[in-house]
């Protein structure tokens, strides 16, 4: 019989027929793996779809594949300012670090279940935190152990005591060198023979490698830090370059060229974000696509660091994608976060932090879906991980050890390739079916399968699971491709026969790892809504980014049993609680909730500081609206409703009338995320008690808008009593000359 050359019915009663993969076969008898090919003018497609099925990572990427989970730890002159983005002007003074546990941190990251950490030890201020011999704008020059501390040097005996690979965030950027008027970022020096490192006088270089580069003073700089780097603090495993330019100078441009040669010589085990290696997902925000591609196309060669397309994309690998590439390659995506609102730690009141559902939603969004999850942790002021951040991190490794440690097919009937735990044997997929049956029923609600890419490259793009019930097959889940591996959820069912349908695939399938799972399921997080009446709702969080295979939510109808009880004076709430039945109107300004299955478990706390009741609020004036985006949709109680202004340019405004006089304590302003044009920088709130005499409140700024385009809160150092607002923008995001605002909000 010809391979998938037959007819299969599945569990909706639909005949599918399955392609054939007879000229694919021919084709894969002879064409060699490789991590890059080329696309020839003579290529059809067929040909372009068979290389990109013989593409394989090289031995670091799938090094770094395997390690799934991973962490980020920003921390710097931000953590102590409050800033997302320092200016390079900062005294490093204001680093005021008393203490530091970096074990503290890596037992934290080893409890969640993460492989590896990278630092960002110099962030685009430009302030370092080793004892560089470069610059003395860092570490060196705070109190902190009397300016000898270095927490690179900490971090990596602490990961070599916690088993964690060490990677290192170096910023491209420098905007002290920028600002510096002797600062060495694009000062217009020519590119000359240089030698790396540049001998300095009592702090002589245990490793005597030595390279030659044509290159500029800031150039060298960046090459002089990175051997520091890759040759005092163990071995490095990542570099991640971000492509942040917050200001440039002078042309100035970077070497990577060059960079990439020492890296290359001194880390050979270290994979590269931001160009050939390792590339971004496409937002910071935990988001993930339904089909991620490694396999992508790229207009020039790879290994030239440059002509990768634009990763915020949808599709980056679909056919369609593949077929107008000039250069198909592997490069697998991390999917960055962070575990709190922003990337630098800023206080532990204020500043919300992701529960265990959304951590864990991710991680088996992320791994689940052919990438690597990269989690932000901002340590402290007193240098440690905060407790709600330990927490959550310690629930989340609790989960995935629970979760997926027992394979409930490991004595399943089944080709033994895929149940022996073993990535190097695998299992050809010749009739694009397996089955499993096990000898007592199961139950299961994971569905976990990983193709053999080291082998043998991507090639599933379509593929479900069957249960067998009641004498027939049912599926119960169906995705699109695998690559490294594929997480696939659903309701919990019980059965003793599961088979693997391959629905359509790029070459023969050839897997690895295949198993059935139960992950505990939990009461769900909660979400506090309040209507423009003020009376308040608390359901069910909807999460943005959820897989929806069956056109249902997922999360949904995987949680348990619960009730929700609420509190309103601050304390937490129990089974004691008031027990949430339906709508209220609330006496107080603050409500937590929780929900609670009939075996006790709680999901996670969930807190809403409530804002004025807007039944009483006008748009006296605004700066235009533009068709169907009136002012008023920028009080209306709606998040995905949104104001946008008619007029350009600066000092865009509205004007509210809160109703009465109101003692405020603070605003919310949130984005409009339909398209991010228009989202406010900066601004200044004026206020009046009569509508005619107007007084500067205070000036606001939010950081990262464009990447993270959540609701941002700006409390006063002092009540104001008014009752008319003005918020007007001083600064756009992306230079832009609009201003949208989905939703105001104030707070007294």
């Amino acid at each position: 019989m010809t391979i998938f050359n037959q007819i299969l019915l599945t569990g909706c009663g639909v005949l599918v027929s399955l392609q054939t993969f007879a000229q694919q076969k021919n084709v894969a008898n002879t064409l060699p793996t490789k991590n890059t090919y080329a696309v020839t003018a003579t290529d059809t497609h067929a040909d372009i779809i068979q290389k990109a099925a013989h593409i394989v990572p090289t031995p670091k990427q799938y090094e770094a594949l395997q390690n799934e989970f991973i962490a980020f730890i920003h921390m710097g002159p931000n953590t102590f300012t409050k800033m997302e983005w320092g200016n390079g002007k900062e005294d490093p003074r204001i680093f005021d670090l008393k203490e530091l546990d970096t074990d503290q941190w890596c037992r934290t990251m080893e409890s969640a279940g993460m492989k590896k950490v990278i630092l960002t030890v110099k962030h685009h201020d430009g302030f370092v935190l080793w004892q560089s011999r470069y610059t003395d704008h860092g570490i060196m020059s705070t109190g902190f152990r009397n300016g000898k501390g270095d927490i690179l040097k900490d971090l990596s005996a602490s990961c070599q005591k916690y088993g964690l690979k060490l990677g290192i965030y170096l910023s491209p950027a420098d905007l002290f060198q920028i600002e510096n008027e002797k600062g060495l970022y694009g000062n217009l020096s020519h590119y000359t023979n240089r030698t790396i490192p540049r001998q300095v006088e009592g702090r002589p270089f245990k490793n005597k490698t030595t390279f030659q580069f044509e290159v500029d003073d800031y150039n060298e700089y960046f090459l002089n830090q990175l051997f520091e780097l890759l040759t005092e603090y163990g071995p490095v495993h990542e570099l991640w370059f971000d492509g942040a330019h917050p200001k440039t100078k002078g042309g100035q441009k970077y070497n990577y060229a060059a960079w990439r040669e020492l890296i290359n010589k001194l880390a050979p085990d270290a994979v590269i974000f931001g160009k050939e290696d390792i590339r971004w997902c496409g937002n910071e925000s935990g988001g993930t696509r339904k089909t991620e591609w490694n396999v992508i196309p790229y207009d020039v060669d790879p290994h030239k660091l440059e002509g990768f397309r634009d990763l915020t994309d949808e599709d980056l690998g679909s056919r369609e994608k593949l077929y107008s590439a000039n250069y198909l390659h592997y490069q697998q995506a991390e999917t960055n976060t962070s575990i709190r609102e922003g990337w630098f730690y800023r206080d532990d009141v204020h500043q919300k932090v992701r529960s265990a559902d959304d951590v864990f939603d991710i991680y088996e969004r992320a791994v689940g879906g052919n990438s690597t999850f990269l989690l932000n942790i901002p340590p402290n002021r007193e240098g440690r991980f905060s407790d709600e951040d330990v927490q959550v991190l310690t629930e989340v490794g609790k989960r995935i050890k629970e979760g997926y440690t027992n394979n409930l097919l490991q004595k399943a009937t089944a080709p033994k390739e895929l149940l022996d735990k073993d990535q190097a044997t695998v299992f050809t997929v010749k009739d694009g079916v397996i089955e499993f049956k096990t000898a007592q029923p199961v139950r299961i609600n994971r569905f976990v399968i990983q193709e053999a890419v080291q082998q043998n490259g991507e090639r599933i793009e379509r593929h479900a699971v069957d249960m067998w019930k009641d004498g027939s097959w049912t599926q119960i889940a169906e995705a699109t491709n695998v690559g490294y591996k594929r997480i696939l959820r659903f309701p919990t069912v019980e059965t003793s026969r599961l088979r693997l349908r391959i629905l359509e695939s790029r070459a023969i399938p050839v897997l690895t790892t295949v198993g059935a799972y139960l992950v505990p399921v939990r009461p769900p997080q909660l979400a506090i809504q309040r209507d423009l009446e003020g009376k308040v709702e608390i359901k069910p969080h909807q999460h943005e980014f959820g897989w929806k295979p069956h056109g249902e939510d997922v999360l949904a109808n995987l949680q348990s049993e619960y009730h929700i009880y609420y509190t309103t004076d601050g304390s937490e709430p129990t089974i004691k609680s008031q027990l949430y039945s339906g709508v209220f109107l609330p006496t107080t300004n603050g409500i937590k909730a929780v929900a609670i299955d009939s075996d006790g478990q709680r999901g996670a706390v969930v807190e809403e500081t409530l804002g004025i009741a807007k039944r009483e609020w006008k748009v006296r004036s605004s700066s235009g609206s533009r068709e169907k985006f009136s002012a008023d949709k920028a009080i209306d109680g709606n998040e995905n409703s949104f104001w946008h202004s008619q007029s350009t340019g600066a000092d865009q405004f509205i004007e509210i009338d809160l109703g009465r006089a109101y003692d405020v304590s603070g605003f919310a302003y949130t984005p409009q995320r339909k398209d991010g044009e228009g989202m406010m920088a900066k601004g200044v709130l004026k206020v009046s008690v009569d509508g005619e005499n107007w007084q500067d409140a205070e000036d606001f700024e939010f950081g990262n808008l464009i990447n993270d385009p959540s609701k941002r809160k700006h409390l006063f150092r002092n009540k104001i009593n008014t009752r008319y607002v003005r918020v007007i923008s001083t600064e756009i995001t992306g230079g832009g000359n609009s201003l949208s605002i989905a939703e105001l909000d104030f707070y007294n």
